[in-house]
């Protein structure tokens, strides 16, 4: 970082880029996003540069700021396109078409992979093609057509076994997995689950690790195991915190607070869910904490702490508007009910 600050301070543009993309790469998967964006903020004020604006993009969407994040990875995508660097488009088009998958607004986000896909063929780029794939079939899956997912899915599962991308492998049965459950097929997903977690464990993603983890959890949970799922969510825990992935950590803290939940532990819940807008708060995560707030006020009635629970939905409402958060309807709809009985 000094050196980084030094570059800056000393207008030396080569230097503050190149070291800005090392820490970055350090930075984005331990979840340090703030961080992330401040240092390609400094990177810029050297001149436009896109590999900073693609972090910046990268950290801002990681932060529940997705049309900041889009207007970022645009300016990277036009830098790409001038420079030629073709494979770098295809990986700013395939970041812009996440963010619009985010967003709630599937068919964008399959014009956007629709660009990359075939950028990425043409450079050879079949670890990327895979990842590609991967994405649409998560549009699809998220648009609630599992046999389309599964399809582009299968795509992908082979390229990432060809290119020897035990990681990408992973991902891609977790996804098959997910479809799986959300079918109803839970020991076919808990397969494809158990499929994945040694090859995750095999090539030290800890992070994946985790996140295989807690899918397992689910699926236990699904099954009316809650112990095992506890068991399985207690393992991710302890992985996400060891490696810094606080978003992860937030994910898992949730899991728990679920089962808290419907196991009527109030109290136990409200503490999680406390831990969890924390971690939000401080990774900068304001759409998360947008939903974190509204699951908050969902206890809190349940607690008869009516005042409280409308003062956490007002919060839920704010996050959402500032972040285009997809459930920004139903969080104002439910703080109108809960204004109406308190006043009533």
């Amino acid at each position: 970082m000094e050196v980084h600050r030094l570059a800056v301070a000393g207008r030396q543009p080569a230097i503050a880029r190149h070291v800005g993309d090392l820490v970055s790469r350090v930075w984005l998967p331990r979840s340090r996003f703030a961080d992330t964006a401040s240092l390609a903020n400094a990177t810029l004020t050297l001149g436009p540069d896109a590999g900073a604006f693609y972090d910046l993009g990268w950290a801002k969407d990681s932060m529940g700021q997705p049309r900041q994040a889009l207007a970022s990875y645009e300016r990277a995508l036009h830098l790409y396109r001038e420079a030629g660097n073709r494979g770098n488009e295809a990986a700013a088009l395939t970041n812009i078409g996440l963010v619009h998958h985010g967003l709630g607004d599937g068919e964008q986000a399959l014009a956007y992979y629709g660009q990359a896909l075939p950028i990425r063929r043409e450079v050879g780029d079949r670890r990327g093609e895979a990842s590609t794939l991967t994405n649409i079939g998560l549009v699809y899956h998220g648009l609630g057509d599992g046999e389309q997912a599964l399809a582009y899915y299968g795509q992908a599962l082979p390229i990432r076994r060809e290119v020897g991308d035990r990681a990408g492998e992973a991902t891609t049965l977790n996804n098959i997995g997910g479809v799986h459950h959300i079918l109803g097929n839970r020991r076919q997903a808990l397969a494809y689950y158990m499929q994945a977690l040694p090859l995750s464990r095999e090539v030290g993603d800890r992070a994946a690790e985790a996140t295989t983890l807690n899918n397992i959890g689910s699926v236990h949970d699904s099954l009316g195991d809650q112990g095992e799922a506890l068991a399985y969510y207690m393992q991710a825990l302890a992985i996400c915190r060891e490696v810094g992935d606080r978003s992860g950590e937030a994910t898992t803290l949730n899991n728990i607070g679920v089962i808290q939940f419907s196991q009527g532990d109030l109290a136990g819940t409200q503490d999680t869910l406390g831990e969890v807008l924390e971690v939000f708060r401080a990774i900068g995560d304001s759409r998360s904490e947008a939903t974190a707030s509204s699951n908050m006020a969902v206890v809190l009635v349940k607690m008869a702490r009516m005042a409280q629970a409308i003062e956490f939905q007002r919060r839920a409402v704010a996050l959402a508007q500032q972040t285009s958060h997809p459930q920004l309807d139903e969080y104002r709809a439910f703080l109108g009910r809960l204004e109406e009985t308190e006043g009533s």
